[in-house]
């Protein structure tokens, strides 16, 4: 089962979050086999950290919840808040295998969420920039709850437009992301 993970940090929560950087590393190289992609959030000037993405495939519900509240960061406070949903891989790669590397423009979260009928589960018809795309769903898989995609866009307002269908969602959000892990 495929899941996204979405830690967002606590204001002024940098300090404590560089500290446990390596805590957050080494936590993270457990889960290296089931991860899909991975990376942090950054504000508009890409400097600072506001938030931690992992899309991973994991045995179960119960896994994935102890994936997300047992990392460290987590645990000591750095984040406010945390968005944790089972996610299905449209793409059926890892960020790894995004022809476009990781480096080569700019990137983005996107999450839309929703509810009803589904929207925006097959893959957009340009899907060349797309490194992971996928529906959020329910626990147990059969509702859809939005949809997330990690890409390369020119601007926030292109990152945005990969969801075809604006208005069948309550809240679209779209924020500056990197590949992560160790260097």
């Amino acid at each position: 089962m495929e899941f996204l993970c979405y830690h967002r940090d606590r204001p002024d929560s940098g300090a404590l979050r560089a500290e446990l950087l390596e805590d957050h590393w080494s936590y993270m190289d457990g889960y290296a086999k089931e991860m899909i992609a991975r990376g942090p959030t950054l504000t508009d000037d890409r400097e600072t950290a506001t938030g931690s993405v992992h899309i991973l495939d994991l045995p179960d519900t119960a896994a994935a919840r102890a994936f997300a509240f047992d990392e460290p960061g987590y645990q000591a406070g750095v984040y406010r808040d945390v968005l944790l949903r089972r996610w299905r891989n449209t793409l059926g790669r890892t960020m790894w295998k995004f022809p476009g590397g990781p480096t080569d423009g700019n990137r983005y979260l996107v999450i839309g969420l929703g509810t009803g009928e589904a929207a925006d589960v097959a893959l957009p018809p340009d899907s060349d920039d797309l490194i992971a795309y996928g529906p959020l769903l329910s626990d147990d898989g059969d509702t859809w709850l939005g949809t997330a995609a990690l890409l390369r866009a020119p601007d926030p307002t292109m990152a945005r437009a990969v969801l075809s269908t604006p208005d069948r969602y309550a809240d679209i959000e779209v924020h500056n992301w990197q590949f992560g892990g160790r260097s």
